[in-house]
């Protein structure tokens, strides 16, 4: 009989737990050192069956597929769980007891958010995972302003844990959040607070990267137009801008927003980053020079045909599905409701899919 801490008989949550944390430390340890992608095909596989073992909804939805470990001969059979199913079903190898922590995803008050449940072995995943790529891409950042409220005011946000951790990982005293959240749960930017920290930077030379929300932005470059005010940030500066509008600001096109950006901020276009993620996964997409989104190598994105299931071909567009080794203790495979292009390694993000997640939800079956 296997023996638990304190003398008691161990409990098959805390075998899951073991096989699963072996994976997540080995994982952890590969991003690390240099994550080579020729690990990835065998790593997924043997993901995929220690989720369908001890993720019992994940498990239902590959047994009513036709999909189970043994007759998976490619990580691209794998069972993709559409983004919508994790509103109504707890995707997750974490018994209630063991869940210390919960990404819901942002939208309208209205609307049912998905939930990925986390505890400190996931986070420590998450956070390897979301700060190796970073790093690659803001290695030279300097000062991070977060257009978004901090942790205290967002703890379900995704997005804020990201923040959080790179704030946290360069270790610059100077940086800062400077949104603001409204009772209603809304976010709003303290402007005199931001325009502080441009000014600062201006007159202390010092590169500077303002991170936020599509719909941040527009509402700082409208406070500016409004304001008749512009700044010429320090060589170097950078904006990182991520998420849809939400119905919380004026829609701009990415080429009008992006021109604002260099326009009152002074910020060319090429230092200006787009980020790709969502509450469902534990890494990030990264665009920088180019329309084109790339995920780390422990991640694998295809673009779907939403008619017939398959991928599509070069320069087609469809669906992207997600594999990311990351979500060790939920679903790797995610089928998400954004419609992509195809190119090479990488994708075109362009936009929401009509009725996505009535659509999403019949890929449950596909």
């Amino acid at each position: 009989m296997l023996v638990g801490c304190r003398g008691k008989p161990a409990t098959n949550k805390h075998r899951m737990n073991k096989e699963l944390s072996s994976f997540a430390a080995r994982l952890r340890e590969s991003i690390h050192s240099g994550f080579q992608g020729e690990d990835f095909d065998a790593l997924v596989l043997e993901l995929f069956g220690l989720q369908f073992k001890h993720n019992l909804a994940y498990q239902k939805i590959c047994e009513a597929r036709g999909r189970m470990p043994e007759t998976i001969e490619h990580w691209t059979q794998i069972p993709a769980v559409p983004t919508a199913a994790f509103k109504e079903l707890e995707l997750t190898s974490f018994a209630p007891e063991d869940r210390t922590a919960v990404f819901h995803s942002s939208g309208t008050t209205e609307q049912k958010p998905s939930r990925h449940f986390h505890n400190a072995e996931s986070l420590a995943v998450y956070e390897a995972s979301l700060w190796k790529w970073f790093q690659l891409h803001f290695d030279d950042a300097g000062e991070l302003v977060f257009l978004t409220p901090g942790k205290n005011g967002a703890p379900h946000s995704s997005l804020i844990h990201m923040f959080e951790t790179a704030r946290h990982e360069f270790g610059l005293p100077e940086s800062a959040f400077t949104g603001m959240i409204f009772a209603d749960g809304s976010w709003t930017i303290d402007f005199a607070a931001t325009i502080q920290k441009l000014k600062a930077a201006c007159d202390a030379r010092r590169p500077l990267t303002l991170l936020g929300t599509a719909f941040s932005f527009v509402h700082l470059l409208d406070y500016l137009a409004e304001n008749d005010l512009q700044f010429r940030l320090p060589k170097n500066s950078g904006v990182m801008e991520t998420g849809g509008y939400k119905n919380r600001s004026r829609v701009l096109p990415k080429t009008e927003l992006h021109a604002l950006i260099t326009e009152r901020l002074g910020v060319p276009r090429e230092n200006i980053i787009c980020e790709y993620g969502m509450s469902e996964l534990s890494s990030q997409a990264y665009t920088k020079s180019s329309d084109k989104f790339q995920f780390p190598p422990w991640v694998r994105a295809q673009i779907i045909s939403p008619e017939t299931g398959h991928e599509v071909r070069e320069g087609e567009a469809g669906l992207i599905r997600i594999f990311d080794l990351a979500n060790v203790f939920s679903v790797a495979a995610i089928q998400t409701e954004d419609l992509g292009i195809r190119h090479g390694d990488g994708f075109e993000l362009i936009g929401r899919a009509q009725l996505a997640e009535l659509r999403g939800c019949s890929l449950m079956t596909a």
